[in-house]
């Protein structure tokens, strides 16, 4: 038996836990490995295990038996093929009768099957013979739910058994260590009450999230919801600017990235930022701020009016003004000429965020101060939000991140100075080690995961005809 495991850190949701636990399967990638999620809290955090090893994901339902006055209190479990797990020592302390246990299984055995059924529609269960499978769970409390999974793929014919979950008790590989090959956690913290006192957001996973996430893993999308990668040209008072449009099939949310220094939507950085948000489920539009002849005059380079004045002209065409804000000025002419959302259909379902670098992140305060509402979250890297001015800052209500190096201290003191004058929810991260373009190893990719975590943690689902 091999465990391992490490003390406790908080997670910011499930997405989070499931990146942070992949990086702990690396060994088990291979052709012979499959993941399998215990809907529903499960199945975000084996999804993403699933894509850092490159595994299929199939699920496992398992219903827990809760003590009919403590519900949260399992004291068993049942799952698909008849598998049934009772903890005997719940059973006698909470003085259970033969009749409630039975009448809470009546009902769970019922859940179940309508769960199995809505997950699995047609499709087959993956076929384990002689595969290594990876159980995961968003956490495990009693352990109930997490035996019982391990006996039914077990039983199925698995070769090696893996139980990996975020977070357990110190004590879960006694509790656990007969059912699995391996256990993995990331951190076991101790005192330990509840699984979601160790989530920021443990806010309960639908079965529309579920259902999305394992199309996503099995590539059975409707054509509708195929997803979207193109190139296209967003007309803006008078000039036209060429931007990269990604959706991914169920996308929740569109980012619209807003370059600084001249830069444009071929920033590798911003590129590798994007293609970190999209496969999170963010849809991300990348475009050139300057046309080709402004780009040489380093003054539009700083001329926020102009670049914060364009890139909400590109927002509305986003159809980010769905809520119904009001405003005036030549950008709102020009989105009314075009008509709402005509530029780009495909966005026009889905909240909005914003990510600016350097001056873009000026701009992209300019915007959500103008559209208000509309914009539903920022994110800035190593930018210069000082530059929107005070008035501008004020008047942001969006939830707002800064991620600056650590090592860039001039724009770290700058960030600082902003964030005082800013009226609405921010956050100031500090990456370690890192300069001003953060090309330090691994210094993006904390950018990436700050930057997908507050996006997710702040932007809505879509809802109305028009959603993925």
């Amino acid at each position: 038996m091999h465990v391992t495991g490490t003390h406790f850190t908080r997670f910011a949701d499930r997405t989070e836990a499931g990146r942070r636990l992949a990086a702990r399967l690396g060994h088990l990638a291979g052709p012979d490995t499959v993941v399998v999620a215990l809907p529903r809290g499960g199945v975000p955090v084996a999804a993403e295990v699933a894509v850092a090893l490159g595994a299929p994901l199939d699920i496992c339902v398992i219903r827990k038996l809760g003590v009919p006055y403590q519900p949260e209190l399992g004291m068993g479990a049942i799952g698909e093929d008849g598998v049934r797990v009772l903890n005997d020592q719940v059973i006698r302390f909470s003085s259970v009768t033969d009749g409630q246990l039975a009448e809470v299984e009546r009902r769970e055995r019922a859940e179940l099957e309508r769960r199995a059924r809505r997950y699995r529609g047609d499709r087959p269960p993956a076929d384990l013979r002689g595969r290594t499978v990876v159980v995961v769970d968003d956490g495990i409390a009693t352990g109930s739910t997490a035996r019982a999974a391990c006996r039914i793929v077990r039983e199925r014919g698995a070769g090696r058994v893996v139980l990996a979950v975020p977070v357990a008790p110190v004590d879960w590989a006694e509790r656990l260590d007969e059912v699995a090959d391996e256990l993995v956690c990331v951190d076991t913290p101790s005192p330990f009450y509840a699984i979601g006192e160790f989530y920021a957001d443990f806010s309960q996973t639908e079965d529309e999230e579920v259902l999305r996430l394992l199309a996503a893993a099995s590539g059975d999308r409707p054509a509708a919801s195929a997803g979207v990668d193109r190139e296209l040209l967003l007309p803006v008072a008078g000039a036209r600017l060429a931007g990269r449009l990604t959706v991914p099939a169920g996308a929740r949310g569109i980012v619209l990235f807003a370059h600084g220094s001249g830069s444009g939507r071929h920033s590798p950085r911003n590129r590798y930022v994007a293609e970190y948000l999209n496969r999170t489920g963010l849809a991300t539009l990348l475009f050139d701020l300057l046309t080709e002849a402004e780009e040489p005059d380093r003054r539009n380079v700083f001329d926020v009016a102009l670049l914060g004045g364009r890139l909400t002209a590109v927002a509305r065409q986003l159809g980010a003004e769905r809520e119904g804000t009001e405003h005036d000025g030549p950008e709102r002419d020009s989105q009314e000429r075009a008509g709402p959302g005509a530029a780009v259909p495909e966005t026009r379902s889905l909240p909005l965020g914003l990510f600016g670098a350097s001056t873009g992140a000026a701009a992209a305060l300019h915007t959500a101060a103008e559209l208000g509402p509309a914009v539903r979250a920022v994110v800035s890297r190593g930018g210069r939000p000082d530059l929107a001015g005070p008035d501008t800052l004020a008047r942001v209500r969006a939830p707002t991140l800064l991620v600056v190096g650590s090592l860039d201290r001039t724009v770290l003191d700058l960030n600082r100075q902003a964030r005082s004058r800013l009226r609405c929810e921010t956050g100031l991260a500090v990456v370690p080690h890192a300069s001003h373009l953060f090309e330090e190893p691994g210094t993006l990719d904390r950018v990436a995961e700050l930057a997908a975590d507050w996006f997710l943690r702040h932007l809505p689902r879509p809802v109305g005809p028009g959603s993925t």
